[in-house]
Order: structure tokens, then C-alpha cells, then sequence
């Protein structure tokens, strides 16, 4: 995959910041902690990790903004908003509510391009309790995740691993570098509270699922 250029590119790169919402007590998190940032000029690209399958046939998909999000093995159906970037360059995350909703980062790819499209949610919503990834943490390899796109199409992934990593080492490259796939990163909170605040991330990454030939 190759980033997109000028301020594309530049917004996109902005996505590895981190937006952790804390408004008069009510805690929520879907994204990394400060400090991680992505250069315009970045362009990492991944080997095939551990256990990927490499030689199916993977179509990528047009460009098509996701409506809906569908993890059945955790039992999340959720609407899909379109996040931004906050005034201060953070990546926005979806707002405190008793509604919640995962967010979509624009900047990246819609799910099914080529490329890490990123999606965010909070693990918990303040005192309306439990995020819509409150369970994020339980998905497993193979797990089937659902992308339904404003064209009507579906783009099908499986889950290939899920990490939990402390946000003082976020790691940047393997969310947001360049890949040569269509890819999917969900990322919210996790771990021990820490403050105002949680300690860790939590990410699954996960693949596009092969068409058959």
C-alpha cells in the first residue's frame, strides 16, 4: 500500500495520536495513549506476520465507507460513525453516550481497500457503564469480523491476533504502516485503570477474507 500524498497522507499519519476522553468524570477510550505519531514520509511495509495465509486469493474492495460493524463472537452490532481529527490533532473518538457507537477513522482505508483501516470504540462509556468493545480483549483467532458498507457490500474478516500492549509502547508501525492487503485494526483500552484513565490497548488485527477462485 502506498499512503496517500500531501494532506491525506499528513492526516492520516495524525490517526497514531491518541485521543483518550475524559469529560467531567466520565471516562471512555478507543485509541492510543499520547505521543505516537506516524511521519508523512512513513512507509513501513509489514512482512506477512506468523500464520497469515499468503497464497489465497484476496480481492480488495472499492472504496465504500463502513455503516455497520458485526463481531458475533462477542456479540457486538454496532452503528459506525466517521471520526476526524480533534483541534488538537488527536484522532477523534466516538462521544460519551448511552448509545455508543464504533468510529471509523476517514483517513484511513475504507474496510476491504488495501491497506490497515482503523476503527475505534470505548471499552467503557463513564456512568452509562459498558462500551460497545467492552469485550474486546475475548476475540479469538479466526473469529469472524463483519464491515457492512454504505454500497451495500460486506467486507469479511478473520481475526489473525489480538494484543494487549501498554500505551507508553504503542506499536505504531504494526497498526498504521503500510501493508499490501486489505487489513482491519480495532483498537479500544484495556488493562488496569490508571487514573482517569486505563493503562493499555487493546488490538486486534485481522484480514480480509479470501474469495473464492
Amino acid at each position: 500500500m502506498t499512503l496517500p500524498s500531501g494532506p491525506a497522507r499528513r492526516a492520516f499519519a495524525a490517526a497514531a495520536l491518541a485521543s483518550v476522553l475524559v469529560a467531567g468524570g466520565a471516562v471512555g477510550c478507543g485509541a492510543p495513549a499520547p505521543g505516537h505519531r506516524v511521519t508523512a514520509g512513513h512507509s513501513a511495509s509489514a512482512p506477512a506476520p506468523a500464520g497469515r495465509a499468503t497464497t489465497a486469493t484476496v480481492h480488495a474492495l472499492a472504496r465504500s465507507v463502513p455503516v455497520r460493524l458485526e463481531i458475533p463472537s462477542i456479540g457486538v452490532d454496532t452503528p459506525v460513525m466517521r471520526l476526524g481529527l480533534a483541534a488538537d490533532g488527536t484522532v477523534q473518538v466516538p462521544p460519551i453516550t448511552s448509545h455508543d457507537r464504533a468510529g471509523w477513522y476517514r483517513n484511513s482505508p475504507t474496510p476491504g481497500q488495501v491497506g490497515p483501516s482503523v476503527i475505534l470504540a470505548h471499552v467503557t462509556v463513564g456512568a452509562y457503564g459498558d462500551g460497545v468493545f467492552r469485550h474486546l480483549a475475548q476475540v479469538h483467532e479466526g473469529d469472524r469480523i463483519v464491515a457492512r458498507l454504505e454500497d451495500g457490500k460486506d467486507a469479511v474478516f478473520a481475526a489473525r491476533s489480538v494484543r494487549t500492549v501498554a500505551k507508553s509502547r504503542f506499536p505504531t508501525d504494526a497498526v498504521y504502516g503500510d501493508v499490501d492487503r486489505p487489513e482491519l485494526r480495532l483498537i479500544t483500552c484495556g488493562g488496569p485503570r490508571s487514573g482517569d484513565g486505563y493503562r493499555d490497548n487493546v488490538i486486534v488485527f485481522a484480514d480480509l477474507v479470501p474469495t473464492a477462485s
